[in-house]
């Protein structure tokens, strides 16, 4: 397994993993995507690969606080392909992100999950990671 940061031929290997995560998606508008996130400083993407096939990714973003001094990254997107969970990847893409954070001068991590059902996995393995919940999401489309 090796952990890196995307490069140019990766993104249309993600198409299968968004979908997992609940976001079908086209290659071509995934490779649009991506070009534009490539372009702002404040946006990271690691990928994981084994045997040439990607395996999951994170989607970071580094911002700042309002409410305190200093900067987080939160966790836009994270997703490990469902063939290859309990086998330890997601666990070592949570320490990548924490090593990229580091290196950044960061010391927080955030995210959000949805409130659903199918996410009572993924909430259990954030809290074992260390997370903790903390609030409610909310989002209007206009």
């Amino acid at each position: 397994m090796n952990i890196r940061p995307i490069d140019k031929n990766d993104p249309h290997k993600l198409v299968h993993l968004m979908e997992q995560l609940g976001y079908p998606t086209t290659k071509e508008d995934l490779i649009q995507r991506f070009n534009t996130l490539s372009k702002n400083a404040d946006y990271h993407t690691l990928v994981v690969e084994s045997n040439n096939q990607c395996i999951g990714f994170a989607g970071l973003h580094r911002g700042l606080f309002y409410e305190a001094t200093g900067q987080y990254v939160r966790i836009v997107a994270f997703v490990v392909d469902e063939d290859q969970r309990r086998n330890g990847v997601g666990k070592a893409l949570i320490m990548a992100i924490e090593d990229w954070a580091r290196g950044q001068g960061i010391d927080t991590l955030v995210l959000n999950s949805g409130n659903r059902e199918e996410r009572a996995a993924a909430h259990a393995f954030y809290e074992k990671m260390g997370f903790q919940a903390k609030s409610t999401g909310f989002s209007k489309k206009i």
